[in-house]
């Protein structure tokens, strides 16, 4: 991957997400839509899933049509943070490509405050949801600011990143709290000697494996904090549960409802990266083995030769920007840069190439007949943003450049 290539697209996407202040709309946002709450069509569950799944695999955008605002999302603000902590490392390196340690810190402090600002409220600790309603067929329905243990795993990390750059220990106390929320709030389901966290507090979704991990990840990082031995032992029991669900092959499907049974690409690189950051937060490295197998079905099975990310293990489309984005952040979190730097650079010098936009935006999905090409700042521009923050980084940190 040529340095000047990386930078002119990271240059292009980071104008662009700074012209937007960082609002934008989702995926699953159509449930903000102004002319759908002044319908009857609100209190009816499948009436709310099908709005959503319209707007969702819609390759026309018709948010602004329907009075969809663009909005702050909680994670997608966790990862432009993320990203910011990466490019001011790089920046103490001595290559402040995207400006000097004090601009750079400036923009780390606003996206602090803002991520803090966005907290549910009414919970044991920290935690963070999504800023619409979510219905997912007729099993639960997520209101606006309900909050996941995937959102506040996110806002953990990339607070407890600041707080390694600023040294703000209010950031840290208010960070850490949400280990109480993991611990108090969250539905436990009992499984393979372990058990997996419910993925939020409605209850419905209490199995998938990613979400369990990102649970024992946040309690992960308390340990590593505090010390705290019951949330190591919590921590480590939910790590066993979904280790002991691996498939021989090194793979996981996605949830245990009927209808989860998937495999995908970015969850699985969620897993890993979740389960390297419990061993390095803990010491504790008897899943090693797991994770080698997890990385060898992920490297085989979601890459191309050309670079191309596939979905699931089994098929192509669609080509979704999650997929490439979490490969880099993945592959970082194990420390395994180098190793597979030859896999990363086709991977993104495709992507930039496939699925940016000339506005510098990344695109959502492509498909084999019509793409859906709208520029999602959670879904697909925080995402990118961080990765290549993350890419830069260890390019610098490796190779000196």
């Amino acid at each position: 991957m040529k340095l000047d290539k990386l930078i002119k697209s990271l240059e292009a996407l980071k104008n662009y997400c700074d012209s937007q202040k960082y609002k934008g709309w989702d995926p699953y946002d159509g449930l903000n839509s102004k002319i759908f709450k002044a319908t009857p069509l609100k209190h009816w569950d499948l009436a709310r899933w099908a709005w959503i799944q319209a707007f969702k695999i819609s390759p026309i955008n018709f948010r602004r049509l329907m009075l969809i605002p663009k909005e702050h999302n909680s994670k997608g603000i966790a990862l432009f943070l993320s990203g910011y902590c990466k490019l001011y490392k790089t920046a103490v390196n001595g290559n402040d490509y995207f400006g000097n340690k004090e601009e750079l810190l400036k923009k780390i402090k606003e996206l602090t405050s803002l991520l803090l600002n966005l907290r549910s409220k009414g919970f044991s600790g920290s935690c963070w949801g999504y800023n619409f309603d979510w219905q997912a067929r007729q099993l639960f329905l997520f209101k606006k600011n309900t909050p996941t243990v995937v959102a506040t795993c996110f806002a953990v990390e990339a607070l407890l990143e600041s707080y390694e750059i600023t040294k703000n220990k209010a950031v840290l106390k208010e960070t850490l709290s949400a280990a109480d929320f993991v611990m108090k709030d969250l539905s436990r389901t009992s499984c393979k000697g372990g058990f997996l966290f419910s993925y939020s507090i409605i209850t419905g979704n209490d199995t998938v494996i990613n979400a369990s991990l990102l649970g024992a990840k946040i309690l992960s990082y308390s340990y590593k904090y505090t010390k705290n031995k019951s949330h190591l032992s919590v921590s480590r029991q939910a790590v066993k549960a979904a280790c002991e669900l691996q498939e021989k092959d090194g793979s996981w499907v996605y949830g245990l409802l009927s209808i989860q049974s998937w495999k995908d690409s970015f969850h699985t690189g969620f897993n890993l990266d979740a389960l390297a950051t419990y061993q390095q937060n803990t010491g504790d490295n008897r899943f090693q083995n797991y994770i080698d197998k997890g990385l060898s079905f992920y490297l085989k099975n979601y890459f191309q030769i050309d670079g191309i990310p596939k979905y699931y293990h089994n098929k192509i489309y669609p080509i979704d920007i999650h997929c490439p984005s979490q490969l880099i952040v993945t592959i970082s979190k194990l420390n395994l840069f180098m190793k597979h730097e030859a896999l990363l650079n086709k991977v993104l010098n495709w992507t930039i190439q496939n699925m940016q936009h000339k506005k510098g935006y990344f695109f959502y999905q492509l498909k084999k007949v019509i793409s859906s090409k709208i520029p999602y700042m959670r879904w697909s521009n925080a995402f990118m943003f961080n990765a290549m923050a993350h890419y830069l980084y260890n390019k610098n940190s490796n190779f000196g450049i």
